[in-house]
């Protein structure tokens, strides 16, 4: 129909450009052509052994009804046994909201917490369709610039600086998406205690804390929780444990938030879907555990090869990560923008990258984000490819 009206809010989301570029990958590949795909953030590994057990089990012919809004009791249960036996934190199974992805806990939480008008701190470069969910709440997302003495994230000195009296919550994202940098522990304290004390909300993204560098007597990098109960912190099934498509994630809350996501979780979507949720309670068994931290392993294994490749053929990595699977690399050098690195990148090496548009204004021209979640070999494969891109280059 012609004259269908788009709301306001569906015209002011800007496309996602990384899984703009996968559809063009797509397309290449449909051509025939083998496109080495290092844009999306999507493990190669997939959900681990004992998980694909238990969904072919959930998937025996029983009937899969409705779970309760907030997810099954016996998952809330294990995740929060995950917090206390991995990261030290006591957590009630009541405050744990399991959801449709991570992408549904963000816009639960947003939907709870932000009125239009308010103002929110993000970081500049920071994981697009976070603030875009809480832009389309009505909220008015402030991108704080940050450096690459920063390691690209906020500080509890820019966050100060940055406040305003519209000011009602910070996101941060520790590790980062598309840097893979995390914020130091004493630091992420500090900004919690920044918009604390200033009566804010804490919205911290801890999808990849799983996936960040353990420290030299081997311990898991501290979630949020550990000095900040208060804050809401949003965490997912796809990242550590390889299951992106199933669409499962959980939010940890403060009580007085459970109820209103509940009501919102009830009118949203009903609940996660129920067998993910069944075959996710074997997630948290010893067994797949164990292949789990095999993949965070062999995850900083990729990430050597990649950095040693891209330092190799001249791309320079401002911030080495330390945790997610990305590299975000500086292409102001080569005469082009990030946008025509990546274009060109695809349609004369197939390459699938990300431009920096996607995540800010600071480097939306100079840097691009390269996803290591993909096999060792196509990650040889795809340098060996930029390498002779940039040769053409001169």
């Amino acid at each position: 129909m012609s004259n269908v009206r788009i709301s306001e809010r569906a015209r002011a989301v800007a496309p996602f450009y990384a899984m703009e570029f996968g559809k063009h990958a797509a397309a290449l590949e449909a051509q025939g052509h083998h496109v080495v795909k290092l844009s999306l953030g999507e493990p190669d590994f997939g959900a681990p052994p004992a998980v694909l057990d238990a969904m072919r089990e959930a998937m025996d012919g029983r009937p899969l009804t409705y779970t309760a809004a907030l997810g099954l009791p016996a998952l809330r249960q294990a995740v929060a046994r995950f917090y206390a036996d991995r990261h030290g934190v006591e957590v009630d199974p009541a405050r744990v909201v399991v959801t449709a992805g991570a992408s549904a806990a963000l816009l639960l939480a947003a939907a709870a917490l932000v009125d239009p008008g308010d103002e929110v701190l993000v970081a500049d470069p920071a994981y697009p369709c976070n603030r875009q969910i809480v832009e389309s709440f009505g909220a008015r997302v402030t991108l704080v610039p940050t450096t690459a003495e920063g390691r690209y994230q906020l500080t509890a000195s820019s966050v100060r600086s940055s406040w305003t009296e519209r000011t009602r919550g910070v996101m941060v994202a520790t590790p980062s998406n598309p840097t893979g940098t995390s914020v130091p522990a004493g630091e992420l304290a500090a900004i919690c205690e920044a918009a604390r004390e200033r009566d804010a909300w804490r919205l911290v993204d801890e999808i990849y804390l799983d996936l960040g560098d353990h420290d030299e007597q081997g311990r898991p990098p501290r979630s949020a929780l550990s000095f900040d109960p208060g804050a809401v912190v949003i965490n997912s099934f796809s990242k550590y444990f390889g299951m992106t498509g199933w669409r499962l994630g959980w939010c940890v809350v403060p009580e007085p938030l459970v109820p209103a996501l509940e009501r919102l979780a009830q009118n949203y979507f009903l609940c996660a879907s129920a067998p993910a949720q069944l075959a996710a309670l074997a997630c948290f068994t010893p067994e797949s555990l164990a292949v789990c931290e095999a993949r965070r392993v062999e995850f900083t294994e990729r990430r050597t090869l990649v950095l040693d490749g891209l330092r190799r053929i001249g791309l320079p990595v401002p911030v080495p990560p330390d945790g997610a699977f990305y590299v975000y690399f500086d292409v102001s050098g080569t005469g082009l923008t990030s946008w025509e690195f990546c274009e060109r990148a695809l349609r004369e090496a197939h390459v699938a990258l990300t431009p920096g548009r996607d995540f800010g204004v600071g480097t939306a021209e100079t840097h691009v984000r390269l996803s290591y979640a993909a096999s060792a070999e196509d990650l040889r494969e795809g340098i060996a490819r930029l390498g002779k891109f940039l040769a053409t280059l001169g």
